[in-house]
């Protein structure tokens, strides 16, 4: 080379010097970070990819989160609930004690109210201060709000679980296809009376219990129908005169229910007297069985039973009484689900679908019972129920009720926390796992492949540098041309 001005060699010495300067320092930081994209023009397209892992990451860890204080909640309120249980399984046996007349002094029974009162308050109290960072949850906090509701149409409303949206509101629309009914069976009783000269013994069986009755000849129908009625409790039948026919029927609706009547000793003319219809043929034993009423829930087949219809799906879970006054088939009723429920968020994405929903009822002795035999607050002293000098056999009931209640909210609470908030749980942290990988996978620098690359620049720039020493000293040479 014979131009000193411009050395062009050490130009593009010095070039790739700097190139293989810059890949040594992106291997340094790669592996002094750990990640291979550090900057946009790391890997453009993968630094987007990866901060959308990265956010999603986020937003699982949240759900996860969420997930576990929706456990935490469930647990605080089921701790509640087992004490609520507890108390209502000894003050069963309080009542029970109580209806024994002849062997308790009235101080026996004086006492056994104090403790019964000492229940009903302490389950108050736990109703009352059962929280979590402040917000009581058995208090009725955490119970759906409804609106429209007819109560000459529908006994009960219950919601368990709505998803409603924000500010909004969920209408529901009961339609009575066709109506429960009851079990009846009939018996011919000729101008209404038994013959006369001869008595007649019947059987009746119902689904609390069966009971013989024998009436004397001449017996009208209206005496027999009370005599039955007496013992209504005893079988679940009860009876009434009409016409020429004394009716049996049971006590409350649906296929669960039966009324068999069968006849035990008489004269030979009531042999064909029992009809399960006046308009068949007649025997001496008959059976009926009683049928469910037939709903539609917001389009929905309900699970009925009896007068009781169930609808659960994803959006709604709600179950209603229907009154007996207003069992007729056609008829619709309408309220909607304004507000309220326990609402957790499950999910990384904040949408409807994400969120999980179930009501939670007061337990307060207000609320325990049911409008057909009353509810706790009346075993208090002064009450209808009370065990001093009150109906035990109501106040026994009663408590059945609460204790059916308690227990379908705890399994309620049970299932939410088991198949809803523990296997959101274990899918969160599936996701998590694989998001994780995939954001790895872009992000993260592979150690062994770097140390390689780490190795060949730190090689190149060693002989990059050697060869723009060579490069720089090559115009020396023209010296020895002048010289």
């Amino acid at each position: 080379m014979s131009r000193i001005n411009t050395n062009v060699p050490s130009m593009l010495a010095q070039r790739t010097l700097k190139q293989q300067n810059d890949l040594l320092t992106t291997s340094l930081e790669r592996l002094s970070t750990g990640l291979r994209i550090n900057r946009g023009s790391d890997d453009p397209a993968g630094l987007i990819a990866s901060e959308n892992l990265r956010a999603e990451k986020a937003a699982i860890t949240a759900a996860i989160s969420n997930a576990e204080r929706a456990d935490q909640v469930v647990n605080i309120a089921e701790g509640g609930l087992v004490e609520i249980s507890n108390l209502l399984t000894e003050l069963e046996s309080l009542v029970d004690t109580s209806a024994n007349d002849a062997g308790l002094s009235a101080e026996e029974k004086e006492a056994n109210q104090l403790q019964v009162d000492s229940i009903l308050q302490t389950i108050d109290r736990i109703a009352n201060s059962t929280s979590f960072e402040g917000i009581k949850l058995l208090n009725g906090t955490y119970a759906y709000t409804t609106s429209g509701v007819s109560t000459t149409a529908l006994d009960d409303v219950a919601v368990n679980a709505a998803r409603l949206p924000v500010g909004g509101s969920v209408g529901v629309t009961v339609d009575t296809v066709s109506a429960a009914s009851a079990a009846y069976t009939f018996l011919s009783a000729g101008a209404g009376n038994l013959l006369s000269g001869t008595s007649l013994t019947l059987e009746v069986a119902g689904n609390k219990g069966i009971q013989q009755f024998t009436f004397a000849s001449g017996t009208t129908g209206a005496a027999m129908a009370s005599a039955v009625n007496a013992f209504s409790s005893v079988t679940g039948v009860s009876a009434a005169a009409s016409g020429v026919y004394l009716r049996f029927n049971s006590t409350e609706f649906g296929s669960s229910q039966f009324a068999s009547v069968k006849k035990i000793a008489g004269d030979a003319a009531y042999d064909a007297s029992l009809y399960t219809n006046v308009s068949g043929a007649g025997a001496d034993d008959v059976k009926d069985f009683g049928y469910d009423a037939n709903v539609v829930i917001n389009g929905q087949a309900a699970t009925v039973d009896g007068l009781d219809a169930r609808v659960s799906s994803g959006l709604l879970d709600v179950q209603v009484t229907l009154a007996s006054a207003n069992n007729t088939a056609g008829a619709t009723e309408s309220f909607d689900v304004t507000g309220g429920g326990a609402t957790f968020s499950l999910a990384p994405k904040l949408d409807l679908a994400g969120r999980a929903s179930l009501g939670i009822e007061a337990v307060t002795t207000g609320r325990l019972g049911s409008r057909t035999n009353g509810f706790l607050s009346t075993l208090a002293t002064g009450g209808t129920s009370n065990v001093e000098t009150g109906d035990v056999d109501t106040g026994q009931l009663i408590v059945r009720d609460a204790i059916t209640q308690v227990s379908q909210l705890r399994g309620r609470l049970g299932a939410f926390q088991k198949n809803t908030v523990a296997a959101s749980i274990r899918s969160l942290g599936v996701a998590l796992e694989n998001t994780a990988a995939a954001e790895s996978q872009i992000r993260d620098t592979d150690f062994a492949s770097e140390t390689a690359n780490l190795t060949r620049s730190q090689i190149l720039v060693n002989a990059a540098t050697s060869v723009l020493g060579l490069a720089n000293s090559s115009p020396q040479s023209v010296l020895s041309l002048i010289g």
